[in-house]
């Protein structure tokens, strides 16, 4: 019997398996096969993000399912926002377990954050706003913040303004610190293999987050196989569901 295709979705800085709850039943429903990773201190996961040694601890829950897969299987594998770091990673560690790698408003570094312009690119600007973070100082007050959360004033305006109230209160909810200090430090430069895997991005064309031409900056400098735009804001599996939907089965068949 054939192998129902397999998707396998990353979630961002602060996010859980759980904001994919939408998307996985679309999916579900249409016959693939889902599976939503909580990384480490993320949704239900109970570890700390302050006390995470490195971005390959935080990633490790992804890396333990992706290598449990039978030897034959290969997933479209997904991330959003810093999800994308996840994503790049497992694509230079274990090429040979992904059809297609898929970054949906997200980091998408060959080598991680190795320069002042990965940076600029891949990490969201938030400045105008002034102070937008709650941050944890897991090494102490006198060095730099271990985690940070958007401010609950400040995450309507800024990661759900076109996403239902309902869904925007959830997410509200179910926020958690995210391991800053591991993410901003993530370099890859020894992913020889990464360029093996075909990627797709998809752009969201309303994002305040990562906003639209900082996507268009890391694209120009590591060119995706192909490009999808949706008119969303930065959390598109709860504002435009159906569409993403849409766009990841796509990029699925892009790669056969």
């Amino acid at each position: 019997m054939e192998r129902r295709l397999h998707f396998v979705l990353v979630h961002g800085v602060g996010n859980g398996a759980w904001c994919w709850y939408k998307v996985r039943s679309l999916l579900e429903n249409s016959g693939y096969k889902v599976t939503c990773v909580d990384l480490k201190s993320a949704g239900i996961d109970p570890s700390s993000p302050d006390r995470l040694s490195s971005f390959d601890d935080y990633n490790s829950p992804l890396m333990d399912a992706l290598s449990a897969l039978p030897d034959d299987e290969r997933v479209v594998l997904v991330g959003h926002s810093a999800g994308g770091l996840s994503v790049t990673r497992a694509s230079g560690v274990l090429p040979g377990k992904i059809k297609v790698a898929v970054y949906v408003a997200a980091t998408m570094l060959r080598n991680g954050f190795c320069t002042e312009e990965d940076r600029k690119a891949g990490l969201p600007d938030l400045s105008e706003f002034g102070d937008a973070y709650d941050l944890g100082f897991g090494l102490g007050s006198d060095h730099p913040p271990t985690s940070a959360v958007l401010k609950k004033s400040l995450q309507r305006k800024l990661a759900y303004h076109m996403t239902p109230p309902e869904d925007a209160v959830l997410a509200s909810m179910l926020l958690k610190p995210g391991p800053i200090q591991v993410l901003s430090t993530a370099r890859f430069v020894e992913d020889k293999e990464v360029d093996a895997v075909p990627r797709v991005y998809i752009k969201t064309a309303h994002d305040r987050i990562i906003k639209p031409e900082q996507q268009e900056a890391m694209m120009s400098t590591w060119k995706p196989k192909e490009v999808f735009v949706v008119e969303s804001d930065h959390s598109p599996f709860l504002s435009a569901p159906l569409v993403l939907f849409g766009m990841l089965v796509k990029a699925a068949a892009l790669a056969e």
